[in-house]
């Protein structure tokens, strides 16, 4: 189990690092990066990560399609 003093546990988690974690996978899909290259161990986190990811390589995909 986690220590509950680690700062991204599922307990400290605010908008700010949930955008952030969005942008930050957003970008990883558009570039082209692995999904598994999120760092995040709280749930939450890697769930908007993921969810960014998701978004950005959708974008890639789309962009190569067009092209």
């Amino acid at each position: 189990m986690e220590s509950a003093a680690h700062p991204e546990d599922d307990h400290h988690w605010s908008l700010e690092s949930l955008n952030k974690a969005y942008q930050q996978g957003y970008m990883a899909g558009l570039t082209g990066h692995p999904n598994s290259r999120h760092d995040h161990r709280a749930e939450v986190l890697a769930a908007a990560w993921e969810a960014g990811w998701d978004d950005g390589h959708g974008q890639l995909l789309r962009q190569q399609k067009s092209a």
